[in-house]
């Protein structure tokens, strides 16, 4: 079942390509369709890799042309990351992400009093803040989980090494 936001996104999506004047080809409806139905911001190569399922014969150059669209019209944010590749997101809203530094996990976080921080004065470095997103990096539960784990089993090992 389609979700309110997808489907909304989707109108939202076609609205802004007839704005823009900008053909909605089957390429760029399963581009956009992939990173709708992914939450964990995705590269332009684990896009293309999924569209590639169901368009075979699309060029990795095409992926990475549609996603700079996308970006330049405002339907899909690309998200800086601490990693070397750039990530996408569908949610073009005010909202911030949890990065995990292990395994790179990006997850969405919103809380409106991050939303209201006043933008410090940067005219003297001759630069104009148009938007902000709060990056918090840490260790995500799966990533603790799996430490624990093979601490667990280091620990038994070493206890069965002494016996």
């Amino acid at each position: 079942m389609e979700s309110q936001f997808t489907s909304e996104r989707m109108v939202h999506f076609a609205q802004v390509c007839r704005e823009q004047k900008l053909p909605l080809t089957v390429q760029r409806r399963a581009v956009f369709e992939v990173i709708l139905g992914r939450d964990d911001h995705p590269t332009a190569d684990q896009i293309c890799d999924q569209v590639r399922r169901s368009q075979p014969n699309i060029s990795r150059t095409t992926v990475y042309r549609i996603l700079a669209t996308f970006v330049g019209v405002g339907v899909v944010a690309r998200i800086c990351h601490p990693g070397s590749a750039a990530r996408f997101d569908p949610k073009t809203y005010q909202h911030h992400h949890l990065v995990c530094l292990h395994c790179e996990k990006i997850v969405d976080f919103e809380d409106e009093r991050l939303n209201g921080i006043d933008s410090p004065d940067v005219r003297r470095h001759g630069f104009r803040i148009d938007d902000y997103h709060i990056h918090f990096r840490g260790i995500c539960a799966d990533c603790r989980a799996k430490r624990r784990a093979q601490a667990d089993s280091r620990a038994r090992a070493g206890r069965k090494a002494k016996r």
